[in-house]
Order: C-alpha cells, then structure tokens, then sequence
C-alpha cells in the first residue's frame, strides 16, 4: 500500500475564547443539517463531601430530569420530544458532560432548553425522589456481579482511601435533599468552568454569539478544584474475594504506572500493545486463550493518568480451577517482555497499527470538537497530536525491552483474584504445579471479605 497521507487538525484553527472567558472548539461540518453541542464541566464526583458522596452525579442526572423554573421535567420532556432534540448528561470522577443534538432549524430552540436547564434547574422532589429510589435499589446488588466487584476491590487496593475508590452508601444517597443539589449547582456549576465543543451545521460566529448572548448575566463563581492525587502506596501481596455462586474466577494484577507526558509514554503504549493490549495480536491474549484455551479474552492496559499515576494492570476470566495457571501464564509473558527483545515484526505490527489508525482521532466533526475539549480539559499540549505519529515512528525493540525493565516491577504486584476462591486455590487436578500459594512469596493469601452492600461495612 502507498503510504497512509493524512494532515490531523489543529486544535489552534478551532479554539475560540468567548466574551466570557469560556473556552470553546468550533468545528463546522455543513453535510447534515445537525448540531452537536456538548458542553464539558470541570466537576465531577471528586467534589463530593464525604457525608454526601453521590451529589455531583444526581445533580447532573437532574438537571436533565428534574425540570426548570420555566418547564416542569414533564413539560421539559415533551418540549425537548417536540423538537426530536436528544439532550443528555453524564457525570465521572473528574468532570460531566452535557450534550444537546437538534435540527439546524431547531438549533435556538434546542439552545433555549440546554441554557434554561443549566441555568435554572428545578431538582423537583418527585423526580429526585425516583432518582434516589433507583441508586438505592442498584447499591443493593453490588456484590452480585464479579465485575463490580473486582473494579470496586481493585481501586481500594491501588487507590487506598482515595475519591476514585469511595463508594456511595444508602445513609449518603438518602441524605441528599434538594437544598443539597441547589447549593452544589450555584458553586460550581457555572461558566468558569465550562469547556464547550461544537460541531456540525453552523457559522461559528453565529454559534458565538448564540452562546455568549444565553451567558449574558450568568454571575461566575469559583473554578472547580482539581481532584487531589492519592497518597496511597499500594502493598503487594495476593488477594482473594470469595463469591462461591460463580463457576469462574476473574484476575487482576499490576501496579502503579505513569502520569500523562512521560517522556516514554510512547514506548510504554507500543509495548503494551505486545504485551497484552492489542487482542488476538497480543503475546497475553495468544497464550492464555489461543494456545491453552484457558480463557475467552485476556490482555493489559497501561494508560497514562491525567492528573495522576495511571495503573498497569493485566488480567482475565477464567474457570476458577485454571485461574492459578493463567496467571502463571501472564507473569511468564511479563518476565518475557522485561528480559528480551521482541521481534521486529511484533514491534512492526503494533506500531504499523497505531500510525494507520491515527485519523480515528479525528474520525468527524464531532469527535474533533470533543478531542480538543478534552485536551483543554486535562492540559494536554496542542503539540500532541502534531508529533504522535513520528513519536510512534521512533520507539525501536531496544526501547520496548528498556521501558518494560524500567515501569514494569513484578515485585511491586497487587494480584487480585475474585470467585470462588476454594476451588481456585484447589486449582486444575491435570496441573497440580500451579498454584496461587506459590505464586506468592511468602505463601500468604489475604481475604478480602464482602461489605455490606448498602453500607459499604466490611465484617472483621
């Protein structure tokens, strides 16, 4: 094939700064007669007080559903459904998102009702009182899924007491009343700290004016306080959560890794890829599921944190008497990895993979407005996407072996196991030699019991 010639867009062609201060990306894309309004906010969960946890995320979801000073959440639906306009919300542990798709011709109608909804929710108590109705009977059922358990244990094991591992209990869910979410929104939930991307079928100067003239008046508060990195070392050591009911066990293993503009962040990515993150091309997911059928999907991720260390973690799901040799299997690779070179060919794959599926980032309109507002949300450099491909280019199979011995330390690993642990630690009767005991220096598994699902109580 002739080489792939594909010039990205620049995040400085399409960053606006509006009368107000606000940062907004403008992207123009005149096919369909759509607009797409998303609107970042710089608050998320992290903001929760500790007597509170689960404020930020019903505040978000009511502004959607909980009706304005003008509109009833009824009326609010059916003006929104007369317009064939889909608004939506979504709320994470850093930030929130808004999102507003309507007709061209409907786009200052559309634009009414995303401004009248963030401007004067009216958080009805009927509405909040579904909401909280619903969490409750969620929270309920968090020890039914392995999944959820093994995302929830994990955090608290990597994170320790962090805003990315607490858990919404019933007493903090119930003690949220609509006073709370009135006083949450007036701090922080206005354009300061507001990031907002825009595409489709629009004249950017008009769309400037749109916005500016619905912020008009809107007083400005504080900006958002940045979530505080955790202090949390995690210990190293095997861990087990005992759900007898599952028939196969899921395993997790990693440690602390590395913060957003590591100058190796390139490297890291590709070895990864190699090592276990992507797929069937992966050395992890070939020898767990392709060569010893021990399970349906395996693999690694190594992301980079945006305003912490991110986490390398690998792992699968297995029937709970091979969960022990899976995991020999995976540590095998990763001593693998960290002791010689890859092949040039692997090293070829993945980088030839991750250059030729560059444009992805920028695969519309839509997802470049979104890009570059996520990249003015987490500080990312403009200069980022300019020399991703040539960085890519650079990492040879010496730098592949060095980051691997450098961010890699087996000896540092959180192993977590969640299933039915006796028979995972009875293991496979045909292969006696794996065992988790012995994949543990000092034979020592800890337990980690359930909570209480309401209250989050750990029995002693």
């Amino acid at each position: 094939f002739t080489p792939l010639e594909y010039d990205p867009p620049q995040a400085g062609h399409h960053r606006h700064v509006l009368r107000n201060g606000v940062v907004g990306f403008f992207v123009e894309d005149h096919d369909l007669p759509l607009v797409n309004v998303s609107l970042v906010l710089q608050v998320g969960s992290h903001l929760d007080p500790p007597d509170q946890l689960g404020l930020t995320r019903a505040v978000v979801s009511l502004l959607r559903s909980g009706g304005t000073a003008r509109w009833t959440a009824e009326e609010f639906d059916e003006e929104a459904d007369f317009l064939a306009a889909s608004i939506s919300t979504s709320a994470g542990l850093n930030s929130s998102d808004v999102t507003l798709n309507v007709l061209t011709k409907d786009l200052g109608q559309g634009l009414d009702l995303l401004f009248e909804m963030l401007r004067n929710p009216a958080f009805q108590q009927d509405r909040l009182d579904l909401y909280k109705s619903r969490v409750l009977q969620n929270l309920e059922r968090r020890n039914d899924r392995t999944n959820s358990i093994e995302r929830r244990e994990w955090a608290r094991l990597i994170r320790g007491n962090h805003a990315s591992s607490t858990q919404v209990t019933r007493a903090t869910i119930k003690s949220l009343g609509v006073p709370d979410l009135v006083a949450a929104h007036r701090r922080y939930f206005h354009p300061a700290n507001f990031i907002f991307a825009v595409s489709g079928d629009f004249k950017t100067a008009r769309m400037k004016l749109e916005l500016e003239q619905r912020m008009g008046g809107w007083e400005v508060g504080p900006v958002a306080p940045r979530i505080t990195p955790p202090d949390h070392q995690p210990v190293p050591g095997i861990y087990m959560v005992d759900k007898p009911d599952v028939n196969q066990g899921r395993v997790s293993l990693g440690h602390l890794g590395i913060k957003q503009g590591n100058p190796d962040e390139f490297a890291i990515d590709l070895m990864n890829d190699i090592l276990g993150g992507s797929g069937f091309t992966s050395r992890i997911m070939n020898r767990v599921r392709s060569d010893e059928g021990l399970a349906y999907s395996a693999g690694s991720s190594f992301p980079a944190g945006a305003y912490y260390e991110g986490t390398f973690r690998a792992g699968f799901q297995s029937k709970s008497s091979t969960c022990a040799q899976a995991t020999q299997i995976i540590l095998d690779e990763i001593e693998r990895i960290r002791s010689k070179h890859v092949s040039p060919g692997e090293l070829e794959t993945v980088r030839n993979y991750a250059v030729e599926v560059f444009p992805r980032f920028f695969a519309s309109a839509r997802v470049v407005a979104e890009t570059f507002a996520t990249d003015e949300l987490i500080g990312r450099s403009p200069a980022y996407w300019l020399t991703y491909r040539d960085r890519l280019k650079s990492v040879t199979v010496e730098d592949v072996l060095r980051v691997a011995q450098k961010y890699i330390h087996p000896d540092r690993f959180v192993i977590l196991a969640v299933g039915n642990v006796e028979e995972m630690l009875k293991g496979d009767p045909d292969s006696p030699k794996y065992s988790f005991e012995k994949l543990s220096p000092d034979r020592k598994i800890r337990r980690i019991p359930l909570p209480d699902p309401a209250t989050m109580v750990y029995p002693e």
